[in-house]
């Protein structure tokens, strides 16, 4: 593109030379607003001068010719009269018609390329007949734009001397008409007797540099540019970094999957596009040393190829089969070349989390020190169960569900991809940033505890479980019928759901299986209220902590109550587990068809999430999330997992409920806001938290409506708050409980 941005330039150039000749124009009708149209001027002589920082010549002198005729304004003078013209009448139309010929034959050729990559390949009539107009369209380009060039190029050269011999003849008619700038202009003179004696031989080399251009333009007219289109090289060593770059068609992924032309490179080891000459390239791929590349010969569209990365796939077309082949060659060179510059022992892979796990902001590079590659796998492998394939028994497993808390094998890892994201999240346990909750998340379950859930009658049925290396539609209709048909999971009777529900209800922790450390349980309370009372109190699920002299103390701790239900449901028990910090009992809930955002109609509407929260539990929470949890659900009194955990003092979870998306400034019926809440109860880290989201969000919004940088410092808090709730909680206890009858 360096070509094509210095043709740019040069026509920049030529059209500040024209508004300069429409400022001078101006300045001589305007003879009663002189010095407002004088400032103009030397402004536009500025602006030119600053354009041509490349010809010393012409920067030098229109610099201090501006400055010259700045002190001349200065006198107040208006009366002179000059003409100053850059070209002659017949050059501008030349130059104006040769631009409207390009503007035109450009947008012919965008259609043409349009309507040849529209053209079914089963209809053989209409692929030569879009092909025949692209060639023919081609070829009056490739004429339209030389012509084009030349003119632009001859007016570069001409308007050297033109600029300068015009320039000269107007600061001579200064140095006439105005007697006071007479002192001035004598210091300026020499100067402008040097510029006269260079003018000849500026005249000179303009018009060998016009007949060169010439010649060259008659001799690439001559050749033959049939296949000019096929011309592309892999440069792994260019300058600029681009080591290929291109337009190609690019299928959306929304659900028209409509196609646009854009334009593509292969640079740093990323394959990124541009809607627009000036726009930000947008990264298609991360890490080309992650991706496949591979024709696609399944669609109606000819010449698609497809680039696959663990996380997603692009769908790509290019304008022949020479340029298909070429791309994708290239594609393959820069895999093996990044491999080959890193190195199978050389740095990790430095891969930012999966959208999936809804990373704290989506777009820029927060500053992330969580698990990553082999301590994860480490964490993870070391839960019984997990060293092996949860679904064929593949040891060393290298891949995980995280909404499942499973580990899997690389073939089954792509099984699992192919049901879905409402079924299976996968992640590489060596490649992604684990964050710190989902870490703890995965620990929590394991392939032993889901088999015992998703496996519990495949015995009694006599299916027969996948080993290494049994063949793929085997494993994966087995796959299938585990997790999306849910064939071998045992359904509960009635009485058995109803005692596991009440069990359920009636433990208030389970500090004792679960590898989350909470802090201890306040004093309970005298009465015992039912969820989301009005009643002054707290959750027994609160973090009590040494309270300054000045508050008071915390109110007494409310208690939740189990009622006899209408129902007995799987989304009661995912309801009571939740709170009770039940992962397994969650899951099997999950796993009997419980809906995630299950509302208790006798309960304040209150959702699984919410109790959640009010279980005091992090993991949880996150749980929950990853399986498709609303986090802005509200219950009968407008409140939301937000509301309730700034509430209640959480602030581990008030942080991973902003990152997941919590709309901060929703209102409960009593119009109070999470805000509100926190500064009532005087929480200074969950205000802190909300205040920072508020500013990033609303820096976000003025820098435009697709910036996703973020700030860092709002990156890195959040990030400090995440690793202290997950591994060191004791250090967030405040007197978190709010109480709205506190004055």
């Amino acid at each position: 593109m360096g070509g094509v941005e210095k043709q740019r330039l040069k026509t920049d150039q030529l059209l500040m030379s024209c508004t300069l000749v429409k400022l001078c124009i101006g300045m001589i009708d305007a003879g009663k607003a002189y010095n407002a149209a004088n400032k103009q001027f030397v402004n536009g002589i500025r602006e030119l001068a600053q354009q041509s920082t490349k010809d010393e010549v012409i920067e030098s002198s229109l610099t201090k010719f501006a400055e010259s005729l700045q002190e001349m304004i200065n006198y107040h003078t208006v009366c002179y009269h000059s003409v100053f013209l850059f070209f002659f009448d017949s050059d501008l139309r030349k130059f104006k018609e040769a631009k409207k010929q390009f503007d035109k034959v450009s947008e012919e050729k965008e259609a043409a390329l349009i309507k040849n990559a529209q053209a079914p390949r089963n209809k053989q009539h209409e692929v030569e007949e879009a092909t025949n107009i692209l060639t023919a369209t081609r070829k009056c380009f490739r004429h339209i734009v030389l012509d084009y060039v030349l003119q632009i190029n001859v007016l570069q050269s001409k308007r050297r001397s033109e600029i300068l011999k015009s320039m000269l003849s107007f600061m001579y008619a200064h140095l006439t008409f105005f007697h006071q700038g007479y002192d001035l202009f004598s210091e300026l003179q020499p100067l402008m007797k040097q510029l006269g004696g260079q003018l000849d031989q500026l005249v000179v080399d303009a018009a060998k540099e016009k007949r060169d251009m010439e010649q060259k333009h008659s001799t690439i007219q001559q050749k033959d540019f049939s296949n000019d289109d096929t011309k592309l090289e892999y440069n792994v060593d260019a300058d600029n970094g681009i080591a290929m770059e291109g337009y190609l068609f690019k299928r959306a992924s929304n659900a028209f999957k409509t196609w646009n032309r854009r334009w593509f490179s292969i640079q740093n080891n990323q394959l990124v596009y541009q809607k627009k000459f000036k726009d930000n390239p947008t990264v298609v791929v991360e890490d080309l040393r992650l991706c496949t590349v591979k024709h696609c010969e399944d669609i109606e569209r000819r010449f698609c190829f497809e680039v696959v990365s663990p996380t997603k796939s692009c769908m790509m077309q290019a304008d022949s089969e020479k340029l298909r082949q070429a791309w994708i060659k290239a594609v393959q060179n820069s895999i093996a070349t990044a491999f080959r510059d890193k190195g199978d022992d050389g740095e990790k892979l430095d891969r930012k989390s999966s959208t999936s796990t809804g990373s704290l902001d989506s777009g820029g590079e927060p500053k992330e020190r969580p698990l990553k590659g082999e301590s994860a796998l480490q964490k993870v492998l070391a839960i019984p169960g997990n060293a092996c394939c949860c679904d064929c028994g593949q040891p060393d497993p290298r891949w995980a569900s995280i909404n499942l808390g499973i580990t899997l094998c690389i073939q089954c890892s792509g099984i699992h991809r192919s049901l879905g994201v409402h079924f299976s999240k996968v992640r590489s346990l060596t490649l992604d940033t684990w964050e710190p909750e989902l870490l703890k998340l995965m620990c929590e379950l394991g392939n032993r505890v889901i088999n015992q859930i998703y496996e519990a009658r495949r015995e009694e049925l006599g299916a027969r479980k996948p080993q290494p290396g049994d063949p793929r539609h085997e494993v994966e209709a087995y796959i299938k019928a585990k997790y999306v048909d849910r064939r071998f999971v045992r359904r509960p009777s009635d009485e058995e759901l109803r005692n596991k529900v009440i069990s359920l209800s009636k433990q208030e922790k389970r500090l004792s299986s679960s590898s989350e450390h909470l802090p201890p349980k306040p004093p309970p309370s005298t009465p015992r209220l039912r969820p989301g009372s009005n009643a002054s109190g707290q959750t027994d699920a609160a973090e009590p902590a040494p309270m300054p002299a000045t508050l008071p103390p915390p109110s007494p701790c409310k208690e939740m109550v189990f009622y006899e239900p209408k129902e007995y449901s799987s989304g009661l028990q995912l309801y009571w587990a939740s709170f009770a910090r039940s992962l397994p009992d969650m899951a099997e809930a999950l796993a009997h068809g419980a809906e995630v955002n299950w509302v208790n109609t006798e309960d304040d509407k209150r959702t699984p999430l919410i109790m959640a929260v009010q279980g005091g539990s992090l993991v949880t929470c996150e749980f929950l999330l990853q399986n498709a949890a609303n986090v802005n659900q509200q219950d009968a009194q407008g409140r939301g997992s937000l509301h309730h955990a700034t509430m209640l003092g959480h602030t581990g979870q008030v942080c991973l409920f902003l990152k997941r998306g919590a709309n901060q400034n929703a209102a409960d019926i009593d119009e109070k806001t999470p805000l509100t809440i926190a500064v009532e109860a005087a929480n200074a880290d969950i205000v802190t938290l909300l205040r920072l989201a508020k500013m990033n969000e609303e820096m976000r919004e003025a820098e435009g409506p697709y910036s996703q940088s973020g700030d860092e410092t709002y990156q890195d808090i959040f990030q400090d708050f995440t690793l202290m709730a997950s591994n060191d909680p004791d250090k967030l206890n405040r007197y978190q409980h709010y109480d709205p009858q506190r004055p």
